[in-house]
């Protein structure tokens, strides 16, 4: 039996960027449209670039601030809900009380080269759920069927929306490292909500990882999750000659989770001959990866940044942790707590990833 589905909700609202979160309860719910599908939000992620947008400090690809977003805002694109009711002309597979993923790419053009090729992150013309569109900081959200994320029946919401925007990342980073079974690679930011996925991922994959991080509980977490070494920042004055030794000349592949300028400074330059540098944070405002050019040339070493992944990408994410390979360390919170997690994301105190829950199942 459909659930009945009142007409207001309550939403997290950021009325002007830069401005704090108001709980508004009477938010209207909105009627799916031709070829939408409404979603009851149960979990939702948070992650750092919901911060930065709130914030109105979300850098673009060319470093300057995003200020082209919808206000009021409601931020959140790591949700997890459950269809409860379907505009006309959906396609039969989408099925009432079905779980969806609600994910950064709200829509999609499906016609130009970047869909074709099967990489529509990179869609000339979608909009998203952190600018253009309401996101999962809300009770209900409307979706686009054809850009739908259909969920497994069996998984378990809280852990699959961290997959959705930082597990996912995650995976292309290291899929893009190019490494072998066996080798070296470090992972900075190792226990943040990005990081201890990418050490996962590493791990999977074969790689022998060495976690940059810092703090006790950090290290024993990440040596249960399977990384070989474990390098404190705050204790080791140079972490580059500390991998260096490590890994007797360097590490084949450095995945850089954190979203700091100096996490990203001199990264590269803890790589040997040939390595990958893979990009996954993005500080705010402009800064650099300060490796010299001639390091880069003279050791031929690869830079590549990550921007989320496919649709086909994120549901291979999905099936790791659905079989518990990959297992998000997450921290249920009451929605009514963004403000907090907010600030303690500023303060950089969140180890694994922040999931509020956002409604009871139906």
């Amino acid at each position: 039996m459909a659930e009945s589905i009142p007409a207001t909700q309550t939403v997290a609202l950021v009325r002007e960027l830069g401005g704090p979160v108001e709980f508004v309860d009477n938010y209207a719910i909105p009627t799916p449209g031709n070829k939408e599908v409404l979603a009851k939000v149960l979990y939702t992620g948070v992650c750092q670039s919901d911060l930065h947008t709130k914030s109105g400090t979300a850098a673009s690809h060319e470093g300057t601030p995003i200020t082209n977003i919808k206000l009021p805002h409601i931020g959140g694109h790591e949700g997890v809900g459950r269809i409860v009711s379907i505009g006309p002309n959906c396609d039969l597979s989408v099925k009432l009380g079905g779980l969806v993923g609600i994910r950064f790419l709200s829509r999609i053009c499906r016609r130009c080269e970047f869909c074709l090729a099967g990489n529509e992150q990179y869609c000339v013309k979608s909009t998203n759920h952190l600018h253009h569109e309401d996101g999962s900081f809300q009770e209900y959200i409307a979706l686009d069927a054809d850009n739908l994320t259909i969920l497994p029946d069996d998984i378990d919401p809280k852990l699959i929306g961290p997959i959705l925007c930082a597990g996912v990342t995650a995976y292309k980073a290291v899929r893009n490292a190019n490494f072998k079974i066996g080798e070296w690679v470090v992972v900075v930011g190792a226990g943040g909500g990005l990081g201890h996925l990418a050490v996962q991922y590493a791990r999977a994959h074969g790689a022998s990882v060495i976690a940059v991080d810092s703090g006790n509980d950090k290290r024993e977490y990440l040596s249960s999750i399977g990384a070989k070494e474990f390098v404190d920042f705050a204790a080791i004055p140079d972490v580059v000659q500390e991998v260096r030794k490590i890994t007797n000349g360097g590490a084949q592949a450095v995945v850089v989770t954190a979203g700091n300028a100096k996490a990203f400074a001199h990264a590269a330059e803890m790589l040997r001959v040939g390595g990958t540098l893979s990009c996954i944070g993005i500080p705010p405002g402009r800064p650099y990866i300060e490796t010299p050019i001639a390091t880069i040339v003279i050791k031929g070493l690869k830079i590549t940044g990550n921007l989320i992944g496919s649709l086909k990408e994120c549901m291979e994410a999905v099936e790791l942790t659905r079989r518990g390979i990959v297992v998000p360390n997450v921290q249920v919170r009451p929605f009514r707590e963004l403000s907090q997690v907010y600030e303690e994301l500023e303060r950089g105190d969140v180890s694994g990833r922040i999931v509020l829950q956002v409604a009871k199942d139906v």
